[in-house]
């Protein structure tokens, strides 16, 4: 059985006793599954989370001469406002075993 292809671990993460993974994602067959902790105590916490994300991807595809950041960014924040709007598929979210 293969291991799906992991991201490395950020440099600044490595040796860092305080440094807590609080998610995973993998594209398999075209959907996403995840694996995360709550890991703020506030949920907003995660709205900046995830633009972050966005903002790394953004400047991802301007460096893969993908178009601009700001294209890249305004396509994501679109996609997510679409998803709000109208889920696509709303997934399930289950407790880990163990947990």
């Amino acid at each position: 059985m293969g291991k799906p292809k992991e991201q490395p671990l950020p440099p600044d993460a490595i040796g860092n006793d305080d440094a807590v993974e609080v998610l995973r994602a993998f594209v398999i067959d075209g959907g996403l599954s995840i694996s995360f902790m709550r890991a703020f105590d506030d949920p907003a916490m995660w709205g900046m989370l995830l633009v972050d994300i966005a903002r790394h991807a953004a400047r991802a595809f301007e460096k893969e001469g993908v178009g601009t950041s700001d294209e890249a960014l305004a396509a994501i924040v679109a996609m997510f406002e679409a998803e709000l709007g109208r889920a696509t598929d709303v997934g399930v979210t289950s407790e880990r075993k163990g947990h």
